[in-house]
């Protein structure tokens, strides 16, 4: 496996119908908006679900969700100490935790873990060379509330009625864009390979599979497109920020509150020397 040469660009572009695709604990999981309308998801949750598609695909993850834990560990530090030695200098610790972990050799991480002793505990701290943006929508969304009930009390003798009411909140329809890029330097420090990024690639064509959940059911959320740039160089022929921005995205209709895919006009602007994979969702 070799180490990644060239530097890598990619949008994904998500569909969300009749979902709520990243809700905010602070707004009463309202999904998250900005000020003016335009929908969010953060870049912590985008890289959660491709931890859980890396690790559907037989990657081994360091940062497990509960309920997806594999090896039965009940904590990150316990996993850390289970998996590589005691005594280890820094520099081989990070080494050996890239080695065994795609999401620490992908998205680096900070391992700050207590020991008996003062000189026992870990104090790593890795960067890793893929970075992702939070994801926003290309115009304004509707976020739509619904009042429901419980038909049952959860504990006898609970005084709330069988009545009590709540609250379920979505959109009905949103395009997002997912934008993110591979650093070739990072990468060399890591170990992030091509068959990283090849499983990277993946992991974005199929990142709402496996992601059901009462406010996200299937088929509410899905990807459409990835675009994936592969540069001819270590630094890239043009910044991310160009290349990103040569993927335009009009609503045909602004004043009106887009439904489907169709009512956007979606063009790709040509960068001399650079032209991308573009690789369908599921």
């Amino acid at each position: 496996m070799s180490i990644l040469q060239n530097k890598i660009d990619f949008i994904a572009l998500a569909v969300v119908r009749d979902a709520n695709p990243n809700g905010n604990p602070l707004d009463g999981n309202r999904p998250r908006t900005t000020y003016d309308g335009i929908g969010e998801i953060s870049d912590v949750c985008i890289k959660r679900k491709l931890r859980n598609r890396l690790q559907d695909n037989g990657e081994k993850i360091f940062v497990q969700s509960e309920e997806r834990c594999d090896d039965g560990e009940k904590s990150l530090s316990d996993r850390a100490k289970t998996n590589l030695p005691t005594g280890l200098s820094s520099e081989k610790f990070a080494k050996q935790a890239c080695e065994l972990w795609y999401d620490v050799r992908a998205f680096g991480q900070v391992f700050a873990f207590k020991g008996a002793a003062p000189k026992e505990g870990v104090s790593v701290g890795v960067r890793g060379p893929v970075s992702i943006r939070q994801a926003k929508s290309i115009s304004s969304v509707e976020v739509i509330s619904q009042q429901i009930t419980k038909s049952v009390n959860s504990e006898p003798g609970n005084k709330k009625g069988s009545d009590t009411m709540g609250m379920k909140h979505r959109i009905g329809f949103g395009l997002y864009e997912i934008k993110g890029s591979i650093n070739v330097q990072l990468a060399e420090k890591t170990g992030f390979t091509e068959d990283d990024a090849e499983a990277l690639k993946e992991a974005l064509r199929t990142l709402f599979v496996n992601d059901a959940s009462s406010a996200r059911p299937d088929g509410s959320m899905e990807i459409v497109k990835v675009y994936w740039w592969k540069h001819n160089n270590k630094i890239g022929q043009y910044s991310s920020a160009k290349v990103h921005d040569s993927l335009q995205i009009q609503q045909k209709e602004p004043e009106k509150l887009a439904t489907c895919l169709e009512d956007y006009e979606i063009t790709l602007m040509p960068l001399e020397d650079l032209e991308p994979e573009i690789i369908e969702g599921m």
